[in-house]
């Protein structure tokens, strides 16, 4: 059995993974600014994305596309700003936005769907 926070790691790598094959670059996982954290900031291409990984193995609560909450979103911008704020870190980079890897299993079916939404905020 896979605890929450197991769960949260390995669809973290596999959102992680996804990125990569799509052509993305992971610049950062985990950045931590006081509470607030992102768990992926990637390039895409000019663009630079903070992304937040969803993972759910139950739809009980709802779709992973349905665990973000509009207060998540507000850490996520105030960890974004923090990122930005150095900058050296905004190098060749022409825009910026906030996307979402939301992942959902089901176990029963052994069938995991991933969507990536961008522009979440």
């Amino acid at each position: 059995m896979v605890s929450d926070s197991d769960c949260g790691v390995i669809g973290e790598r596999i959102a992680a993974e996804y990125l990569e094959l799509n052509g993305y670059t992971i610049l950062e996982r985990n950045f931590r600014s006081g509470r607030c954290e992102i768990d992926l900031i990637v390039r895409d291409g000019e663009c630079l994305a903070f992304v937040e990984v969803k993972t759910r193995r139950s739809r009980s609560f709802g779709g992973a596309v349905d665990a973000v909450p509009p207060w998540k979103v507000s850490h996520i911008k105030r960890a974004a700003r923090r990122y930005l704020s150095g900058s050296e870190r905004r190098t060749g980079i022409r825009e910026y936005r906030f996307d979402l890897v939301a992942i959902d299993v089901d176990r029963v079916e052994s069938v995991m769907m991933l969507r990536h939404i961008r522009g979440i905020a």
